[in-house]
């Protein structure tokens, strides 16, 4: 397929509009341009830490990058000269998940968060004169009132005596240098610190519908550059929240576990909202640089970018029960039933007819590239053609044309069948019927979305719809028929499991609980055929709710006594006995029934918020392994998404289109992190490995999707990203057990409540 246009103009043009325009702020339109991301590639790696690089931050000039590490160093390094002036020995005893600088204060004063559940602050003018191997510095203050992990630090433009800690433990923390440098541990008799900001020890959600009940372990937080009184969170449930700070509560102490405060706004994508998953969670948050967008990384799932309070009016505010509706034959979504066919829309609105034409005529010839695409099983391109003319000139064309590439890009999405494209195929379908209701063919994919969900009758009452808008059709006939024997069959199977009448629980007493249970019922099957209807097992009731951290670490030479390439482990395991007040009610029929009086009248009560749905979607990564992959914006208009993944590599994706334009090899393993430099078309990125990777464009030739000076990688990018997505689309058991076998010591083994232990095992 020939290569699509981009969007941000001639470079040349941009750098003649500087003398012409002295108004317009062309430097940020350069920064990333189109023709300079083309030839990204490694210029150097930053040799210097002795464990994985977890963390890194450019200061606000972009003189200096800040690199936190599984060594618990902080190493600061010169950009102008690509060395390291200074290797701190922190004095933590876990893990480094985040490091900054803080603002105003000369670039001298910089902090840490790590897995021992500490913030430490450091002044680096106690260096000054200092070699990079003379580290003995003691911290200016030691916060240890988090009783988990911290996993991330924000801090304020322009504000050098306070900085915020999001922790594992369900709160966020502000601590100002200003009122003391350090407090006692988290349980100790004395520990009385008054700086939680959000207490969300309570404010975790199963699902829209469901009131906040569980502890929401932070993962990641950030603070608008823009606006800084809002605060945007993310962490162990699908949704992420925005918070003005003006409006939250005075600062309280953790003695006492209080509601989740409200929230500004929640933003998840509708599909994701009511599925009831314990395991899905965001691992990355942020805001865009002008504060009007933000961008969600979910582990196992895809990243998603969302409006900032629907701004622009493009984005759709939905609320419980929405996602169902969208699915129903007669869907009505914010109360706006479908629209009429599209030779009755009104094209008042079309641009002027010469402009029109051109639009017209290129888009047209998007979508029979799109339609040749189907038809030849190039399903990857085709989409990125539908998406050309959708999302780069949705707004300019006309209702005939957005309807064809809408039931185009849902019969290619379900063709490609990758995790959620059929979630993704329902929405084209629907967007295609509010601009004819009787549209054949949005019916006819409507239906094979929805069978491949699982949800056979909602399929079979649109295939009978397609049937009778085309009789005649023997695909609608054979596709009618399918539905009806899956309804059968699943129909069948639900009575024969009603009257087999076996209790699905064990008795309690003694009970022996296998790795296998423990992690199916911690994180549920994966769906049946990526989209497809969940297992039993992970709508089951089970009587115990399950925390399984899986930390590990590869060592170097840095180990005396440790074998090195060796993976290291260590399994959290806690279990939580449900109340019996708060049980389901199996009834004899072995089928789950109602809910406690008391559960139920608390979800009786609750009235769910409205939510902000996603407003573009990028896929081809992988987000499994490890829940500090971050998803950041590049350049200071934040035009592209990069994101780093499971294969090694790191992907940068077309904010407005989705379109991916390249896949950069960073790491052996995994890349986690990815920061642009404030003002240079530069990007670090780090990961598993012990350095950080730079990346300017140098390649000697431009390239889309490729590896830079390597040249075009066109043949394979269809294999990595079809194995990104096999991955994705299996549960944690089988993600881990293929990369490291580090279930292997325990296949065999049956373990009592509290007898897991830390191990050690090869790395595969």
């Amino acid at each position: 397929m020939e290569a699509l246009p981009f969007h941000d103009g001639n470079i040349h043009d941009l750098i003649e509009s500087r003398y012409l325009d002295v108004r317009q702020d062309v430097n940020h339109s350069l920064q990333m341009h189109s023709s300079l991301v083309r030839r990204l590639s490694q210029e150097t790696e930053l040799e210097g830490h002795q464990g994985c690089v977890n963390s890194i931050a450019w200061n606000s000039r972009g003189s200096l990058l800040i690199s936190g590490s599984d060594d618990t160093r902080i190493n600061i390094w010169s950009y102008s000269g690509r060395k390291l002036l200074h290797s701190i020995e922190t004095g933590h005893c876990a893990n480094i998940f985040c490091t900054k600088f803080i603002p105003e204060t000369s670039d001298e004063l910089v902090v840490s968060g790590a897995g021992d559940a500490e913030v430490r602050l450091f002044n680096l003018s106690q260096l000054s004169g200092r070699g990079p191997e003379d580290n003995a510095v003691p911290p200016s203050a030691l916060y240890q009132c988090h009783s988990r992990r911290v996993k991330k630090l924000a801090v304020e433009v322009g504000n050098p005596n306070v900085v915020w800690s999001a922790s594992e433990d369900g709160t966020l923390r502000q601590h100002d240098f200003r009122e003391g440098t350090s407090c006692p541990p988290a349980g100790s008799a004395h520990q009385e610190c008054r700086n939680v900001l959000l207490d969300l020890r309570s404010g975790a959600k199963k699902s829209l519908a469901d009131p906040p009940k569980q502890t929401f372990a932070l993962k990641s937080c950030d603070i608008s550059s823009t606006r800084p009184h809002l605060l945007l969170v993310g962490g162990s449930d699908a949704f992420a929240r925005l918070y003005d700070r003006r409006m939250l509560p005075p600062l309280t102490s953790c003695r006492k576990r209080t509601s989740p405060p409200p929230c500004v706004n929640y933003f998840c994508p509708m599909h994701l909202s009511d599925r009831g998953r314990t395991s899905l969670h965001l691992t990355h948050v942020a805001f865009s640089p002008d504060g009007e967008e933000v961008l969600l990384s979910y582990s196992g799932e895809h990243v998603y970018l969302m409006n900032v309070n629907n701004a622009g009016g493009s984005a759709v505010q939905y609320t419980s029960g929405d996602a169902s509706k969208i699915m129903s034959f007669t869907p009505i979504l914010n109360g706006l039933e479908l629209q009429q066919p599209a030779s009755r829309v009104s094209t008042s609105r079309l641009p002027k007819r010469r402009k029109a034409t051109a639009m017209h005529e290129k888009c047209s010839k998007l979508t029979q590239i799109a339609q040749k695409s189907l038809e030849e099983g190039d399903f990857y391109h085709g989409i990125e053609a539908c998406n050309e003319v959708l999302d780069g000139y949705g707004c300019d064309i006309g209702p005939i044309l957005r309807h064809d590439c809408f039931c185009t890009r849902a019969a290619l999405l379900l063709k490609r069948n990758w995790k959620n494209d059929a979630h993704m195929a329902i929405r084209d379908c629907y967007n295609a019927r509010k601009i004819d209701s009787s549209s054949f063919r949005a019916h006819c994919h409507m239906s094979k979305a929805l069978s491949q969900l699982g949800k056979h009758k909602e399929a079979l009452e649109f295939a009978m719809a397609a049937q009778s808008l085309a009789p005649s059709n023997p695909e609608v006939a054979a596709q009618l028929e399918s539905i009806k024997r899956e309804l059968a069959a699943a129909v069948s199977e639900k009575n024969g499991k009603a009257s087999d009448g076996a209790p699905r629980s064990e008795p309690r007493g003694g009970r022996v609980l296998s790795l296998s249970d423990i992690l199916y019922r911690s994180e549920g099957n994966s769906e049946a055929s990526q989209d497809g209807p969940r297992s039993e097992r992970e709508d089951s009731d089970y009587d115990e709710e399950l925390e399984l951290d899986f930390e590990t670490s590869i060592s170097g030479d840095e180990e005396q006594d440790i074998e090195p390439n060796i993976l290291h482990g260590s399994v959290n395991l806690r279990i939580h006995r449900r109340s019996d007040s708060s049980r389901e009610v199996e009834g004899a029929n072995g089928c789950c029934g109602s809910l406690s009086s008391s559960s139920q009248n608390e979800r009786l009560q609750y009235q769910p918020e409205a939510v902000i749905d996603m407003k573009q979607r990028y896929v081809g990564h992988c987000n499994v392994g490890t829940d500090i992959k971050q998803a950041s914006f590049l350049g200071q208009r934040g035009e592209y998404i990069a994101s780093g993944s499971d294969d090694g590599r790191w992907f940068i994706w077309e904010k407005r289109t989705g379109r991916l334009i390249k896949m950069l090899q960073g790491d052996e393993a995994v890349v986690n992190c990815v920061q642009c430099h404030p003002s240079d078309c530069v990007v670090a990125t780090s990961g598993i490995d012990n350095t950080i990777k730079l990346w300017t464009p140098s390649a000697s030739v431009p390239s889309i999707v490729a590896g830079g000076a390597a040249g075009p990688e066109t043949a394979n990018v269809s294999n990595v990203l079809a194995a990104n997505q096999h991955r994705l689309s299996h549960n944690r058991e089988t993600i881990l057990y293929s990369h490291s076998e580090i279930l292997e010591h325990f296949r065999m083994h049956e373990f009592t409540e509290g007898s897991l232990h830390p191990f050690e095992c090869a790395q595969s």
